[in-house]
């Protein structure tokens, strides 16, 4: 069953939204489904799928993906500043933006390939960031970052007589409308903001099967395989590489403007090299080059960076509260330093355990756990059918 669904791209896709749209519901037990959350889960969701084209397809590691997701996020702030609150101008500006500066940089990156390539888009997410800091400060507004003001022109907007800052929205629906409900005693929050999240994430989604599937993507995982014999049978690779590079970019522009319409604000630490280093970590952790992969390790990231971080020593106070006094004091001290402020640490051990057993991700752990299913059901079925009581 499993096997059927990751095979066939329209049970794939469907069984996906479901997913995501019930995210609310699933995450609830977890202590993951309050909005802020399920609203990074789509969005970094977004922004792991359109690095994925880049990466898991061609092989391309950039390291300089924050910078677009940086342009996204400003590019929409100003759109909030100057036109209008709703989110609708400021994705279309941010996707044209992030994917004019892929374009630019791109088209000097990917001169080189390998390591030097990796180099060039550090360099280049570098510079952006300490540009937003100094230079650029009149349109980023530096280390304060840019965020709306009452005085702004807001031109398609009414005057605003509340002497409040007005909320993002979608045609009149505010980003941050929230519908609760209890449901066997969870505690339900369906946001508005995040099911907007939620169907963008969707219709990456779809557009990446699309591209995994097409011929533009078949020469994508050649170029991946064997660069150079493709350059020898007479295929320029660079129009193909940059097509990847400016479409990954676009999709990290609507992961800023995302994360802008929840929040705005933007900031230039939305650009920093680390923040690169964890798109790399999400697609690698999931599993690159496969479709549902980068959205997983998207989300684990997210949830260790959201709850592990939140756990301090009364947590786990309670949670050893059943052992003896000594007992609890030393299980305490034992894992004291992987939860709250050491949550990285965690992290970093969970990803070295699935590098090392599991190359291809959580995709690879979910694979070779679908095979042994089947495996066993197959064995029962032949179990049952050498039955004695199966035969007339």
């Amino acid at each position: 069953m499993v096997k059927k669904i990751f095979n066939n791209d329209k049970a794939l896709l469907v069984f996906f939204a479901i997913m995501v749209l019930a995210g609310p519901i699933i995450l609830a037990p977890f202590g993951a489904g309050y909005p802020d959350l399920l609203q990074r889960f789509a969005i970094f969701g977004i922004l792991a799928v359109g690095y994925n084209i880049l990466f898991g397809l061609t092989g391309y590691l950039s390291f300089g993906h924050a910078a677009f997701l940086g342009v996204g996020s400003y590019s929409t702030v100003w759109m909030f500043k100057l036109l209008t609150m709703n989110i609708i101008p400021g994705i279309i500006l941010a996707i044209i933006m992030s994917g004019l500066f892929a374009l630019l940089i791109g088209f000097i990156t990917l001169r080189r390939s390998g390591i030097y390539f990796s180099i060039l888009t550090l360099a280049f997410a570098q510079m952006s960031y300490s540009l937003a800091y100094s230079v650029l400060t009149p349109i980023t507004n530096g280390e304060t970052g840019l965020q709306i003001r009452l005085a702004d022109a807001r031109i398609l907007d009414p005057k605003n007589a509340s002497g409040s800052l007005p909320s993002t929205n979608l045609f009149g629906l505010e980003m941050n409308d929230t519908f609760r409900t209890t449901f066997l005693g969870m505690d339900l929050q369906f946001n508005f903001g995040f099911y907007v999240c939620a169907f963008l994430l969707i219709g990456a989604f779809y557009l990446s099967i699309r591209i995994f599937r097409s011929p533009f993507g078949l020469i994508l995982r050649a170029i991946k395989t064997n660069q150079n014999r493709l350059i020898y049978t007479g295929i320029n690779t660079r129009p193909y590489t940059l097509a990847a590079f400016v479409i990954s970019g676009m999709y990290a522009g609507l992961a800023g403007a995302l994360l802008a319409s929840m929040d705005p604000l933007a900031g230039a630490e939305r650009m920093q090299w680390t923040e690169s280093g964890s798109i790399v970590l999400m697609v690698i952790l999931g599993g690159m080059g496969t479709l549902l992969g980068p959205v997983l390790g998207a989300g684990v990231i997210k949830y260790f960076e959201a709850i592990f971080s939140r756990i301090n020593d009364n947590v786990l106070h309670e949670w050893f509260d059943f052992l003896p006094g000594f007992l609890e004091t030393f299980m305490v001290w034992i894992v004291h330093p992987f939860v709250g402020k050491g949550w990285s640490l965690t992290l970093g051990a969970v990803f070295m355990i699935i590098v090392i057993f599991l190359p291809g991700g959580l995709m690879e752990g979910a694979n070779r756990i679908a095979k042994w299913i089947g495996k066993i059901t197959k064995r029962d079925n032949k179990g049952s059918a050498k039955s004695p009581l199966n035969k007339e």
